[in-house]
């Protein structure tokens, strides 16, 4: 028997990302391999002003499926990050106690949030560290970078593999050590199987699958192609969670050719994605989302609709004949001509799978679980 404990930038919940997919394909295909997926904490501090009550995590449980080899824990942040080290500390015996009761004393751990690099250094068990974003790069307060410069150091130093999903992240990190690059994927079987339009979605609507958030999304240019596709009769369909500033939330809510979606299970996306008029990927363009491999890139190319982007990484550089990377100032316009044209989708060659994703990091793991198992 393996294990492996992942600690996740985000939930174990029906909207998938990298983590989830990957996991659940080591799940299936090793009958062998436990897995304890720690999801981000819970903030007591935070649900009590903002809800004005104490709303608990969700602890330690074990998730639907997998013959009971995947656990799930929600630890509970006790103490605010201005507490320093102890609030970490906290997290980190939450974390040792259920790998205790789980019988995970042998485990690989895998790091995607790296905040928890203080774990890798208080256990000393073999470590994977799976880079998806240069936090580094991103908008943050100069206290909270300095926190992550510390926390990557660590985990550089200290982790027997580290993993970048972008051409971007090795381009910066593979001076530091060397790095493996696994990009993202899709599970292109599934995206193409037909499916029935989506009841809230209207017709001749452009379609931005994913979170969304400042540090991706430009909202002044979702707003100026809302504007130039109201004309046509044409709406622009948003669909995912929303990290958005409260302002930036109502600007769009409050658009007349805007339909904020909300999340959608992973499930319902390819129906989303086969019925768009188009595709966009209206994605501020600088140093962190040019570290990115947005998994949408491979979403949208498995279904085949025309897709209109910013010049971004991943996009700017696609050369199957669907992608259109424009400037910003060209952006609605594109847009605008994509709605106009509304060709038939096409089928793109040798779209990356989840499966080839699980089989590189099968490839990566298997040493770690050797010194584990030796250990």
């Amino acid at each position: 028997m393996t294990r492996l404990v992942v600690l996740s930038l985000e939930p174990w919940d029906d909207v998938w990302r990298r983590n989830q997919y990957v996991v659940d394909g080591m799940l299936r295909a090793d009958p062998g391999l436990q897995v304890l997926f720690v999801e981000p904490s819970n903030d007591l501090l935070h649900s009590a002003v903002t809800s004005r009550r104490v709303r608990r995590g969700r602890g330690l449980r074990t998730a639907e499926g997998y013959e009971g080899r995947l656990h799930l824990l929600q630890p509970d942040k006790l103490l605010p990050r201005v507490a320093g080290p102890a609030a970490d500390a906290l997290l980190r015996r939450t974390v040792r106690r259920a790998m205790r009761r789980l019988g995970f004393a042998d485990a690989v751990l895998w790091v995607n949030d790296p905040s928890w690099a203080g774990l890798v250094q208080a256990t000393g068990l073999p470590s994977l560290y799976d880079m998806t974003d240069d936090w580094l790069a991103a908008q943050r307060p100069d206290r909270e970078l300095a926190r992550i410069a510390a926390n990557e150091r660590v985990l550089m130093a200290q982790c027997a593999a580290v993993v970048v999903c972008s051409e971007g992240l090795r381009a910066t990190r593979s001076a530091e050590r060397e790095v493996v690059l696994i990009p993202n994927g899709v599970d292109v079987a599934r995206y193409r199987l037909p499916a029935a339009r989506p009841a809230d979605l209207a017709e001749r609507s452009v379609v931005y699958m994913g979170t969304l958030h400042e540090d991706r999304l430009d909202v002044d240019l979702v707003v100026a192609t809302a504007d130039a596709l109201a004309p046509l009769g044409a709406r622009v369909a948003l669909v995912g969670p929303s990290a958005l500033a409260a302002g930036n939330a109502r600007r769009l809510a409050e658009h007349p050719s805007v339909d904020l979606l909300g999340p959608r299970p992973s499930r319902a996306v390819p129906s989303y994605l086969q019925h768009a008029t188009a595709l966009i990927v209206p994605h501020v363009v600088d140093a962190f989302t040019d570290s990115l491999d947005p998994i949408k890139l491979y979403e949208y190319q498995a279904v085949g609709r025309p897709v209109v982007a910013t010049r971004v990484a991943g996009f700017r550089d696609a050369v199957d004949g669907l992608v259109t990377a424009v400037p910003r100032d060209g952006f609605p316009d594109a847009v605008a001509d994509a709605v106009r044209r509304d060709p038939a989708s096409v089928v793109v060659a040798d779209v990356p799978d989840w499966s080839m994703r699980v089989e590189a990091f099968q490839s990566v793991l298997e040493p770690l679980f050797g010194v584990s198992r030796r250990a």
